[in-house]
């Protein structure tokens, strides 16, 4: 199925207005609102048509400040159809010590997103509603902040060993 066609059908299914086609890119992809993310992707992984079984990565990125806004980018692959999808949602981007960004789980949709979450969380800090069990997963549980925020400021020491 191409690409056109997988957003016709995802047009026809939630709407006109749900996804943002954005075929002008390298590798195109699908803007879908935070709030149907759970629900396009069950019918993503459901529909025969699609039957898109593999969530290969998720990836999270900081826009910046002037920006204001995180991504949150997911590839998905239909291993027995052989073709590729990737979706992203932009979310407002927090200052440092606010309330982190909030991003629906799919890991009841696909298993392998418990560890990309995680590592979502961790490295970038978008918090996963729903997460069976959102914690650090390669940064030690007692790190403070998000090292691949733009405004993350390393601390000098970690437990008396210099960092800097």
């Amino acid at each position: 199925m191409t690409f056109a066609e997988i957003t016709n059908l995802l047009s026809l299914h939630f709407g006109p207005d749900t996804v943002v086609d954005n075929t002008q890119n390298l590798q195109p992809y699908l803007t879908v609102p935070t709030g149907q993310l759970v629900d396009i992707c069950q019918f993503l992984r459901d529909d025969e048509r699609l039957f898109f079984d593999l969530l290969a990565c998720i990836t999270a990125i900081d826009n910046g400040a002037q920006a204001n806004t995180m991504e949150v980018i997911y590839n998905l692959t239909s291993i027995p159809y052989e073709h590729n999808l990737m979706l992203k949602v932009v979310v407002p981007r927090t200052t440092s010590g606010a309330k982190l960004p909030v991003v629906p789980s799919v890991a009841h949709v696909w298993r392998t997103a418990d560890w990309h979450e995680r590592e979502a969380f961790d490295l970038v800090g978008i918090q996963f509603e729903g997460h069976p069990d959102l914690r650090r997963i390669l940064l030690p549980t007692d790190w403070i902040g998000h090292p691949l925020r733009t405004d993350y400021q390393e601390e000098e020491q970690y437990h008396g060993i210099k960092t800097k």
